[in-house]
């Protein structure tokens, strides 16, 4: 008799184990399926995006995603808030891996109140973030968002201010990269403007405020793609990053640019397994680039002859195209690429240029990523335009950032390298660690033809046949001092090389700069010209 009753009150309580248990699960599985079929059907799927949980499952390596603060809920009671029920806050929060290592993600549901951005919704993403940081790895933000709840009143605004507290205080700390995958308005734009990263889809729009609200507040008519399309920011300005076909292929971008970064600025960045012999080298150099300086090429061409397997991950490739940025790999080992594009306004330094650049070589010191920089660079552009635009201060944004990186620095000037653009794209004299040329460059102060024109210019006048006395002291002149010999003379550069050795020469300077440090004064942090 003791033994049944043992038995029965060893049932019951299990009996309501039970039931407790599938209550949770099913509590789980309806919060996760957002604002239900029909809507993600009718605003998700039916226009080939994924939903917020969809997209990070395809970021993500395969059953790593760990779900965060699902069951979070809104405290709002104004407008008839107490009576509705927001799935997940409205944004799904949580970490996993990609390719095994730890990342932080926070996607925004636009079936459930279209992603907006209310208090606790906040409240979950700040947290995300302050965990990537105590344990030191990226953030990426999965941005689909009308923007403020105004339901909310000013809840939501102190959530704003605290995420873009965040945003500015671990820029720097860890990696920070938002996906524009859908609308993202209002306040909500900011938050990605402040990150390192943006990629977006041809079929988003991000803008401080929509065509509606444009057209009521200051009566300009305008369309989202005009506000905020993909198109606009990757020509117009320099806030995206990358541009992708769509939702798959974004996320399959994000996965790779994740693959040149460390985890946090305490990290150095991961190192592949590369079959690409590191002692390789390219005679097509020789014969793609012209020996005339005048004669374009495409610098892209040359990247692709030096770097690991050729693959390179170009970044903000349609803004300000006489520069190139991007991410690339030697020996396995991950490096940012500044250089010039010849092909483009004969890869002169205009203000957007410089800006491009800028941001892209603090981004590399910042996550202790080498910076190898490709010159053949006439000068910075002149003319009423650019002093216009602000070159003197906008221009400066590149000196500054050259100067300021304490990460291995190599240069190799290819043909071009002249005035202040010679010395802002990574010359000796803001730091680079190792400068080399081929034997085509030219190096100076000034082209031949402005030198001549000053120098020479009282002889010239006074000459009985002036063009030939032009022709010959500009001769003389090029002989003399336009060359890498003149240069390496002085120290100006540690080698000229043959352009079929630029591979293993950047490699060589890798290795030996590995364990390379460098102090620099205290100080609380520069003044960067804005």
């Amino acid at each position: 008799m003791k033994i049944r009753e043992y038995n029965k009150i060893e049932e019951e309580p299990m009996s309501e184990m039970e039931k407790i248990i599938q209550e949770l699960r099913e509590k789980r599985e309806r919060l996760k399926k957002g604002g239900g079929e029909e809507t993600i059907k009718k605003l998700i799927h039916s226009k080939g995006m994924l939903t917020a949980r969809e997209r990070i499952e395809h970021l993500l390596d395969p059953g790593s995603f760990i779900e965060m603060d699902i069951f979070v809920t809104h405290h709002a009671t104004h407008f008839g808030m107490d009576k509705r029920e927001i799935p997940a806050e409205g944004v799904v929060t949580g970490h996993g891996t990609i390719e095994g290592r730890r990342v932080f993600v926070y996607s925004q549901d636009f079936t459930t109140l279209g992603g907006s951005f209310g208090e606790m919704h906040g409240r979950k993403i700040c947290k995300v973030m302050d965990k990537a940081a105590q344990v030191g790895a990226p953030v990426i933000a999965i941005c689909h968002s009308g923007g403020i709840r105004l339901h909310e009143i000013l809840g939501p605004m102190e959530l704003f201010g605290n995420l873009f507290f965040r945003n500015s205080t671990y820029s720097g700390v860890v990696p920070q990269i938002s996906l524009i995958m859908g609308s993202v308005a209002g306040g909500q734009a900011y938050s990605p403007g402040l990150t390192d990263f943006i990629i977006m889809t041809k079929q988003s729009y991000i803008y401080i405020a929509g065509p509606a609200f444009v057209r009521t507040q200051i009566g300009e008519r305008a369309t989202e793609e005009e506000l905020g399309g993909a198109k606009m920011h990757s020509t117009s300005n320099n806030l995206v990053d990358l541009v992708t076909e769509d939702d798959r292929d974004c996320l399959k971008k994000t996965r790779e640019l994740i693959g040149f970064l460390p985890g946090s600025n305490r990290e150095n960045p991961p190192r592949i397994i590369t079959d690409d012999d590191p002692n390789r080298r390219e005679d097509a150099l020789a014969a793609l680039v012209p020996v005339d300086s005048k004669k374009p090429f495409d610098m892209k061409k040359v990247i692709q002859l030096i770097v690991d397997n050729g693959y390179f991950l170009e970044l903000k490739r349609d803004f300000a195209k006489s520069m190139i940025i991007g991410f690339a790999r030697f020996d396995g080992y991950p490096v940012g690429i500044v250089a010039s594009q010849p092909f483009v306004k004969a890869g002169v330094i205009d203000v957007d240029a410089a800006e491009k650049a800028a941001r892209f070589v603090r981004f590399c010191d910042a996550f202790n990523i080498p910076i190898v920089t490709l010159q053949d660079t006439p000068a910075y552009m002149i003319g009423k335009d650019e002093e216009r635009k602000g070159m003197i201060y906008r221009g400066a944004k590149l000196l500054f950032a050259y100067s300021e990186a304490t990460v291995p620095k190599i240069t190799v000037i290819i043909r071009k390298a002249y005035a202040g653009a010679y010395i802002a794209m990574g010359s000796r004299y803001l730091g680079a660690d190792q400068v080399f040329s081929w034997p085509i460059a030219e190096i100076a102060n000034v082209a031949p033809e402005t030198a001549g024109s000053i120098i020479f210019k009282k002889e010239i006048e006074q000459a009985e046949n002036p063009e030939e006395v032009k022709k010959a002291r500009l001769k003389e002149y090029y002989d003399k001092f336009i060359n890498p010999y003149n240069a390496a003379s002085g120290q100006h550069i540690d080698d000229i090389i043959e352009p079929r050795d630029t591979r293993p020469t950047i490699i060589n300077s890798l290795r030996l700069l590995q364990g390379k440090k460098e102090e620099r004064p205290w100080k609380k942090h520069g003044n960067i010209p804005l």
